[in-house]
């Protein structure tokens, strides 16, 4: 194999994680992360590892993508994802898709089966169609919990602003054996947003980015704030100024929140292997696997440490 080491980092949203919902949210990112870096140790691809990882969180009903994810202002799913090579900017999005489990999957076929970057609403159904995905009816994506977010959402003296803190957009980024690097995002988006409503998942270079000339990230938060400053991108150009990711994500998090008042999180990989988690929220569910160490946190300054093995032992027999 080529002479990297692998490294994966997934999140699973920054915002406020209720405390009951706190181990799940550990549990699930820990598992994305070792799934991704399986793929990886077998010298698969920073692609396919990343997909991976994201596929595993939709299937999570505890994170808002996929299964799980929040209703828009008329009670429905409506999801968007990303996926982007760093190899050659080759790049696949969907946006306000619904009845599908798996958004990242479509998002890598319109990446590897069209000439075109973004499908939207019914036009990727169509194309999932074509591709033969397996429909997903609708309620089979909603929890009890999405359904209940929704109906507070829908009091008259609600906001939904308050509820918006607990977002679960989730990600991951990866490099691989031979040096490549690769971002996917996948989201539910924002509890009761006006039908039609993109957010910055489906955006390149604001919910994503992956270039194996600097690095990889994805983001978490509030989607209008990320879109604003291009945020991914952004990390990955501090990164070329010579910043560390961690310094990176620090600083583009920082004018995010100075210049239009947003808060959010973003995982970084660079091209040397280096990583990061930050997030100016109060949590972020991440993990990270290098060098078969497995690390993972949710609040500021908290960080678990286990190796691979005791990890996957633990895992095989539930948290």
């Amino acid at each position: 194999f080529g002479r990297m080491k692998p490294v994966i980092v997934v999140h699973g949203g920054a915002g406020r994680i209720f405390k009951e919902r706190e181990e799940g949210s550990r549990a699930g990112v820990v598992r994305a992360a070792l799934q991704g870096y399986g793929i990886l140790k077998q010298g698969g691809s920073a692609l396919d590892a990343v997909e991976e990882a994201v596929r595993s969180m939709e299937d999570d009903p505890h994170f808002n993508a996929g299964c799980g994810s929040v209703l828009n202002e008329k009670g429905e799913v409506e999801m968007d994802a990303i996926i982007v090579d760093g190899k050659n900017l080759d790049s696949g999005a969907v946006s306000a898709v619904k009845c599908i489990a798996n958004p990242i999957k479509l998002a890598r076929l319109v990446m590897e089966k069209t000439k075109h970057v973004l499908l939207t609403d019914h036009g990727a159904h169509l194309f999932a169609q074509a591709m033969g995905i397996p429909e997903t009816p609708g309620e089979k994506l909603i929890t009890e919990r999405s359904r209940d977010r929704w109906k507070k959402n829908l009091e008259p003296d609600s906001s939904p602003e308050e509820f918006q803190k607990d977002l679960g957009t989730v990600g991951a980024v990866a490099i691989d054996s031979e040096g490549n690097v690769a971002c996917a995002t996948s989201t539910g988006g924002l509890s009761n947003k006006l039908i039609g409503r993109v957010g910055d998942t489906a955006c390149i270079g604001s919910g994503g980015y992956a270039d194996n000339h600097s690095g990889a990230t994805s983001t978490t938060g509030h989607g209008e704030s990320i879109m604003k400053v291009v945020l991914a991108r952004l990390v990955l150009y501090h990164m070329e100024q010579g910043m560390s990711p961690e310094m990176a994500a620090d600083t583009a998090l920082d004018y995010m929140k100075t210049r239009v008042g947003g808060l959010g999180g973003v995982i970084v990989v660079s091209n040397s292997g280096e990583w990061a988690a930050r997030f100016s929220t109060k949590q972020m569910s991440w993990a990270t696997v290098k060098d078969d160490q497995l690390h993972y946190g949710i609040y500021a300054g908290e960080r678990h440490t286990k190796s691979v093995d005791e990890a996957l032992t633990s895992e095989s027999e539930g948290f």
